[in-house]
């Protein structure tokens, strides 16, 4: 793998993982489009890459959130060693590690479908489109509630649209969000909510593929590879955490659903076309 691919991969990963516009369509649109065939079609190789790729923007998120992250992991546990109630941020901390639950149900169950699914240009393309336009008529609702207001019942709804997100093209924070909208948060509280809940889908997930990484190991070639795309999805995920938080204070989310439909036809003119 050319470090100049990785360096790519990792920067697509990193900025679209927190923004609504589908990481995991993006590191499948731009080796397609581009002709890049790094892996030789081996399948389990390329789904490591892209699970560590999702690792080091994790990495990156929970530098950002740090203060959230500890937090509520505190609350979490604190009732062990203190013999106290769980406090409500305890309760939150858990909504969000149940808000995982769906997905990782989903991942396990349907694997081998969702790798079949996730080969297809023109649905990538479409479920950009599609849940580009649901996001941008759940934006368009009221929301006053904020995040210390984070229940079960919100946990389970965004965890199941977490879980659609599996899906290519669909997004993990553009779907969450879109639930988050019809709720009734606001768009920094929901956005918050949707970047924690996405830490332990992709903890989680990392997890279960670096078992089948370390039992089979990395080729020599690809080590490197490997460690310029994590770095550059780690350092931009923190940017792209950091801006989304910061645009989403005074605007809409429009300007992600524009470029997730443009993208989206562009894809599919191409595929008309024949060029690709």
């Amino acid at each position: 793998m050319p470090l100049f691919h990785a360096l790519v991969l990792g920067i697509v990963q990193g900025l679209a993982e927190f923004l609504p516009i589908s990481s995991s369509g993006h590191l499948k649109l731009v080796p397609w489009l581009f002709g890049w065939d790094d892996f030789g079609g081996d399948r389990d190789l390329e789904n490591a890459f892209d699970v560590s790729l999702h690792l080091g923007t994790t990495v990156g998120a929970v530098a950002y959130l740090w203060v959230d992250v500890r937090k509520y992991v505190t609350a979490a546990f604190s009732p062990l060693w203190t013999r106290d109630s769980l406090s409500h941020d305890g309760k939150i901390a858990w909504y969000i590690a149940l808000s995982a639950v769906p997905a990782a149900f989903a991942g396990v169950l349907l694997e081998d479908a969702l790798l079949g699914a996730s080969n297809e240009i023109w649905l990538i393309a479409t479920l950009l489109i599609l849940f580009g336009l649901i996001l941008f008529v759940a934006d368009r609702l009221p929301g006053e509630r904020e995040q210390d207001e984070f229940g079960m019942r919100d946990a389970l709804l965004m965890g199941a649209a977490q879980a659609m997100a599996l899906l290519p093209g669909v997004s993990r924070s553009g779907s969450t969000l879109t639930v988050a909208r019809v709720l009734g948060f606001d768009r920094s509280s929901g956005a918050r909510l949707a970047f924690l809940m996405a830490l332990p889908v992709i903890a989680g997930a990392g997890l279960y593929r670096g078992i089948n990484v370390a039992s089979t190991g990395i080729p020599d070639e690809l080590v490197g590879g490997f460690i310029v795309g994590i770095i550059a999805s780690a350092v931009t995920g923190w940017f792209a955490v950091w801006g989304t938080l910061k645009f989403v204070r005074s605007r809409s989310f429009s300007p992600f659903v524009v470029y997730r439909v443009i993208v989206g036809l562009a894809v599919l003119g191409i595929l008309a076309s024949g060029f690709r």
